[in-house]
């Protein structure tokens, strides 16, 4: 009789992955993005400059690692946030499917929208 494996093991890792990605790069992100451009307290780049900066492969492949990974641990935070907190455990098999369901619709939403660019 064989042992069936289970994926938890790599639902953890991408979990914490996520989590330390998320909670490195978007604060900087959104620092720069959202307070040092807007209010002047460094200079704003051109448009060009942060186009020419997106298109590059590097620059797509970072960003759709770091929408991946807080996709599945959002999704993985949000699983068993509703299996320990409101104790659904007889549906773990949709809310499952639901949670990394929708991190991998987002994941391919992420990439269209990256490769459009």
């Amino acid at each position: 009789m064989t042992k069936r494996r289970s994926l938890e093991p790599l639902m953890w890792l991408l979990f914490s992955i996520g989590g330390m990605a998320t909670a490195l790069l978007i604060p900087v992100l959104l620092f720069l993005f959202g307070l040092a451009f807007p209010l002047g307290w460094l200079p704003t780049p051109d448009y060009a400059y942060l186009l020419s900066v997106l298109r590059h492969p590097v620059t797509r492949l970072v960003l759709f690692g770091l929408c991946v990974l807080a996709l599945f641990h959002s999704a993985h935070r949000l699983r068993y946030t509703l299996y320990d907190g409101l104790r659904l455990e007889q549906f773990s098999a949709s809310i499952s499917l639901a949670c990394y369901g929708g991190a991998v619709i987002g994941s391919g939403t992420a990439a269209y929208f990256l490769l459009r660019i």
